[in-house]
């Protein structure tokens, strides 16, 4: 695996197994209790993480399958994925979620679903970044939902940032039990 997943790979496998934590105190009914009406519960959110990566895992599955023909990411790309991480930060700034990405939510109820299957998507993404090959680091092979074209080392960047984004929720909740 290219040193530049790695590391990201790394960092956001912690952060998984952080944000699990900090929930696995909580009953399956707490899980599944939303802040108030409309809002989404915890097991929601983490729902959404997993369809936002595995998404993004299977588009990337199809892109790399092209990776030659694909153009390098340059100084354009990396102004969109710091304006992406910023946005993800702002504590007032909120996203509707890409409704392609609500559609193709499921949630799961209880932790051990929710464990189980971001730990599938993440062996998955973990065995794709280490078949691509070095040239292919840079390629836009990964397609965000309102940054647009991006490579594989911004994708992993914004799962960290995803998950940084939707952690304040969590906690809210967390301390609401």
């Amino acid at each position: 695996m290219h040193p530049a997943f790695q590391k990201l790979f790394t960092e956001i496998e912690s952060q998984r197994w952080k944000t699990l934590d900090s929930v696995r105190h909580l009953t399956e009914e707490q899980l599944n209790k939303p802040f108030a009406t409309g809002k989404w519960s915890i097991s929601q959110i983490l729902s959404h993480v997993i369809a936002a990566e595995r998404m993004s895992l299977h588009y990337i599955q199809k892109k790399v399958q092209g990776a030659e023909e694909a153009p390098n990411t340059g100084l354009w790309e990396e102004v969109k994925i710091n304006l992406l991480k910023v946005s993800q930060r702002l504590p007032g700034l909120k996203f509707k979620a890409p409704q392609r990405v609500v559609d193709n939510t499921i949630v799961y109820h209880n932790l051990t679903s929710i464990t189980k299957e971001w730990e599938n998507v993440r062996i998955e993404f973990k065995s794709l970044l280490e078949k691509i090959p070095d040239q292919y680091v840079n390629r836009r092979l990964y397609r965000h939902p309102r940054a647009g074209y991006l490579n594989v080392k911004h994708a992993l960047l914004f799962f960290r940032e995803h998950i940084i984004h939707h952690t304040p929720q969590i906690k809210k909740l967390v301390n609401q039990k």
